[in-house]
């Protein structure tokens, strides 16, 4: 058994668990922790996080954990790990290295030990390269390395390009939110996947084409490599039968999923993008304001991303439209449930009606709150 780490942001750690756990890959007695979920698990179930989980950020295989105190002893045991299971002889790679608290502290010279390792055990150095920008969509084989108190945990990541990264977002509205974060978004809201749901700010569809993912129950990584294809142990043979699996008895007929924006360029943004996810039929697009939504019959779910006067609508008094936006679910939408993602409980209390605001997360690096609660 291998142990692996579904890395997941700030606030998403018990998703991702839940997640693992209806993937089979997590046992009940098993939690998250900060920063992600442990696991464990050969091939199959590394391919099977990659391809499933909607919440996570990428997954890492946990190489080994040891005492190193100096360089001599670094070498001497990064150089017993099976690099040859993840590398070829001379392959590019990115260190990404940190160190807290322990003697060695240069992380550029733990990076030069780590890499002759490497070459020790392959019999050819890696070429070393710096770890692409987060948002690459093609970047070299990372290596996570972490020094703690003298001991090293080394890690190498298995997905490549971060996991909200589904292939089907070529252009984006202003403000854009990660599909992490929409996927997070429906999973704590709560939706059952079978009633309506609605979001009248919808920008570039990022919500609504999750909710069509997840209803259809496709799995978000089916459209895009990993950088474990490019591992000299790839099964491709399992990889295809789990990418066949994953088409078997899916849904003939979701819920109606309704998606508007008052922008008539997001809108058109937004049916390109669900036209790539494979689910422009499952989701019924218009420009309008949030005033004059149509709501199919309840009661289902309101889940969305208004603006909060950070990126979009700066220097704004939003007031009036959150206001409007209470008003108008209390009108259109009595008794059904709502999630909206906002930086400012503030606005969120312009809202009119109670919302459960203890799940904290983070969207482009601001921190936010998911209002989460009935309309009443």
């Amino acid at each position: 058994m291998v142990q692996f780490f579904a890395v997941a942001a700030p606030g998403m750690e018990a998703l991702n668990a839940l997640e693992l756990r209806l993937q089979g890959l997590l046992p009940k007695e098993k939690t998250a922790q900060s920063g992600g979920v442990t696991f464990e698990g050969e091939l199959e179930q590394l391919y099977r996080a990659n391809l499933y989980l909607r919440t996570a950020s990428r997954v890492l295989v946990r190489l080994g954990d040891f005492h190193a105190a100096s360089f001599s002893e670094l070498r001497k045991k990064a150089g017993r790990l099976p690099w040859e299971h993840y590398l070829s002889p001379g392959q590019s790679v990115a260190l990404r290295v940190t160190c807290r608290k322990s003697r060695l502290y240069h992380s550029d010279a733990v990076a030069e030990r780590v890499a002759g390792a490497i070459g020790d055990r392959l019999g050819q150095p890696p070429a070393l390269e710096k770890p692409a920008d987060e948002e690459a969509d093609l970047t070299p084989q990372l290596i996570i390395v972490r020094l703690w108190r003298d001991i090293c945990s080394i890690s190498m990541d298995s997905s490549g390009a971060l996991l909200h990264k589904r292939g089907y977002r070529l252009t984006t509205a202003k403000a854009p939110l990660r599909e992490t974060l929409a996927a997070a978004m429906l999973l704590a809201s709560d939706w059952d996947r079978t009633s309506p749901l609605l979001d009248p700010f919808c920008g570039s569809g990022t919500i609504p084409i999750e909710a069509a993912l997840l209803a259809r129950g496709l799995p978000p990584g089916r459209a895009r490599r990993f950088a474990f294809m490019d591992w000299p142990g790839f099964n491709s043979n399992l990889w295809e039968s789990m990418l066949e699996a994953s088409q078997a008895q899916l849904p003939a007929v979701i819920p109606m999923i309704q998606a508007s924006d008052r922008d008539a360029g997001a809108v058109r943004i937004a049916q390109e993008n669900a036209a790539r996810a494979g689910v422009a039929g499952d989701i019924e697009f218009s420009c309008r304001a949030v005033s004059a939504i149509e709501p199919p019959p309840g009661p289902g779910w309101v889940i969305t991303n208004p603006p909060y006067g950070l990126r979009v609508s700066a220097n704004k008094d939003l007031r009036n439209l959150y206001a409007q936006l209470g008003n108008v679910l209390r009108l259109r939408c009595p008794g059904w449930y709502t999630a909206i993602l906002c930086s400012d409980l503030k606005l969120l209390g312009h809202i009119g009606f109670s919302l459960d605001t203890s799940l904290s997360l983070v969207n482009g690096g601001v921190h936010v709150r998911l209002g989460r609660g009935q309309v009443k």
